[in-house]
């Protein structure tokens, strides 16, 4: 019985977060159109609804640990699931994500994250792909703010293990910016697929910034001990154990 409350509960926020999309999105859009500003608050208040109605609605509270960077840094984080992107829109003040092609044609989803400066890469070949990934980044080079990339190159389950991708590597050695890595556990909560939600507390963790300069194999070895070990510190406090959530 407790599960299947849970359960009607999640379904009930679940709707209401895509439908406040589209409101969100009807109120914003003309602002959007004429100021970019207006396409960041859009997306950051819609960001801190989602996480205001994940607390009331399914138990489900959120954290920031750590100083979200407001300069202009790479962020390399854990992604899990769609609640830590929506965590990291609510608290950084010009987020750029790396993301797919194919997102560039989502309905309202891809209009702001174009408006926003996010940058669409193709998935092919990885010499072709990292190439097009460097050249679309410095053709968006005009709207600076914070440029966000999942190193292992999609949402990853907890307790799985996908290698991490060097595309986050020549990133950082070809625009020579810090790098922030960034760990999670909403995994634990929320899932890659599927509708329930788990009340708990959600946490994403700013970890030490690693300063530009490093080699590339040196800066992918410290990036993914600092995310994983801290990840899975994050995922241990949330009652997660290895094949068992």
């Amino acid at each position: 019985m407790r599960y299947t409350i849970q359960y009607l509960r999640s379904l009930a926020f679940v709707t209401q977060m895509y439908l406040a999309m589209a409101v969100f999105a009807l109120l914003y859009t003309p602002m959007a159109l004429a100021s970019r500003p207006w396409a960041y608050r859009a997306v950051r208040h819609y960001a801190l609804w989602v996480r205001w109605t994940a607390r009331w609605m399914v138990g489900l509270r959120s954290e920031v640990r750590g100083t979200p960077p407001t300069d202009e840094v790479l962020i390399a984080s854990k992604h899990q699931s769609f609640f830590d992107i929506i965590i990291l829109v609510s608290v950084v003040p010009r987020p750029r994500f790396i993301m797919k092609k194919s997102l560039k044609w989502a309905p309202v989803l891809g209009w702001y994250a174009m408006r926003i400066g996010c940058v669409p890469v193709d998935r092919g070949k990885r010499g072709k792909a990292i190439a097009g990934m460097v050249e679309a980044v410095r053709n968006g080079r005009q709207a600076p703010g914070q440029l966000i990339i999942y190193p292992q190159g999609t949402r990853v389950a907890p307790g799985a293990h996908r290698p991490y991708k060097v595309g986050a590597g020549i990133l950082y050695q070809q625009f020579g910016h810090d790098c922030v890595p960034a760990a999670t556990n909403v995994g634990v909560f929320w899932p890659r697929t599927g509708i329930y939600r788990k009340p708990g507390l959600a946490v994403v963790e700013f970890l030490p910034q690693i300063p530009a300069g490093m080699p590339v194999d040196g800066f992918m070895d410290t990036l993914e001990q600092r995310v994983e070990t801290a990840s899975d510190r994050l995922m241990d406090e949330a009652g997660f154990r290895q094949g068992r959530p």
